[in-house]
């Protein structure tokens, strides 16, 4: 892969890998700001970052009666601006907690590689319609998004899929996007055009979108196929994942998750616990609670922010009668149907999907 034109990138990051570049915040830094400022945005690729030229941008959408090709500003002016607030997170967040239990294979991220963000760009349901796709007689079919921008490390291109009735759904927000944050999008996020998919993991959110197919089966690139999956704790080695790929699903939302991302002393026996909280898909959280005891009892935070059902939670608390020697705070998400994190999380291969009791030391 050819990296000589790779665009500048923030430095409020800490940074996994260069070549791609990949890179988060601290936690801590992150849930001060409801909306996650650009430079505070994780970085994940598996390609070269290019700075695009928009005038010549064009999207090729493969729908049922043949193919149609646009432009950007055929998009901008030819369907409505819709705006939403989603979540966006890697389904490798909290990798590295994961390989102190067992080495895993990727990138050992911490718990920083979300963000909130404010999307605006047109709805995926309104594009398919404009080329003539519905949902009648496509029961079961996905609609895959795929760039060619750059090759990527595994694969030609990099691609990703959603159930066609995902797309389709007015109320489930999947867009292409073209501004983040009331911005045009930065290169390092899409620009000029992504995927925005709520509820769904970042790998679903393809960035660079060209082309566009819906069809009766999932994407076969590369990253729906044979990456991102939960195996079976027994497969620990990509040898052994070879020939099982196949046989488990691909994942779509990730689990109900919390953080701790700050812990600060208050005056004598006094804690001041600050975090985030991510339901699954559209499913919001309800309450976080925290225990500075190993669980033995829980404390129910105070919810800061919340904004509609794809945001994430911020949320904080204040305890009190806390032994001053150092210890380790938890903390549980529960969301609107009762689910909620367990102590341990599943151990994969892969190291997604990781969602114990959040952990912050004293």
């Amino acid at each position: 892969m050819d990296y000589t034109e790779e665009v500048p990138h923030s430095h409020h990051l800490v940074v996994q890998g260069t070549e791609p570049f990949n890179a988060e915040p601290t936690a801590a830094a992150l849930v001060e700001f409801p909306i996650t400022p650009e430079e505070l945005v994780y970085c994940r690729n598996h390609s070269p970052v290019l700075d695009l030229d928009e005038s010549t941008y064009t999207i090729e959408v493969n729908g049922i009666q043949g193919l149609r090709s646009f432009t950007l500003e055929e998009l901008r002016n030819s369907f409505p601006r819709v705006e939403v607030v989603a979540a966006l997170q890697c389904a490798g967040n909290r990798r590295k907690e994961m390989s102190e239990k067992k080495p895993v294979h990727g990138i050992l991220w911490n718990d920083g590689v979300i963000c909130n963000a404010r999307w605006a760009g047109l709805r995926v349901h309104d594009l398919l319609l404009a080329v003539g796709v519905g949902t009648a007689g496509l029961r079961g079919w996905h609609v895959s998004f795929t760039s060619h921008v750059t090759p990527c490390q595994d694969d030609k291109d990099y691609g990703g899929s959603v159930p066609l009735a995902d797309a389709m759904d007015p109320e489930g927000d999947v867009l292409l996007a073209y501004d983040m944050n009331d911005q045009a999008l930065s290169p390092d996020h899409g620009y000029p055009l992504r995927v925005v998919a709520p509820g769904f993991l970042g790998a679903r959110w393809v960035k660079w979108v060209d082309t566009i197919t819906v069809a009766p089966d999932e994407s076969p690139n590369f990253y729906q196929q044979r990456d991102y999956k939960v195996l079976p704790e027994e497969i620990d080695t990509k040898e052994k994942a070879g020939p099982v790929w196949s046989k488990h699903p691909s994942l779509t939302t990730l689990p109900v998750n919390s953080v701790v991302a700050s812990v600060t002393r208050r005056g004598p026996g006094a804690l001041f616990v600050k975090g985030y909280a991510i339901g699954s898909g559209a499913t919001q959280i309800a309450a976080v609670e925290v225990s500075p005891d190993d669980g033995a009892s829980w404390y129910e935070a105070r919810i800061t922010y919340q904004d509609g059902r794809w945001s994430w939670t911020l949320w904080e608390a204040l305890l009190e009668h806390v032994p001053d020697a150092g210890g380790v705070v938890y903390s549980r998400a529960i969301d609107r149907e009762g689910n909620q994190q367990e102590r341990e999380g599943r151990w994969n291969m892969r190291g997604v999907a990781y969602n114990p009791w959040g952990r912050g030391k004293w």
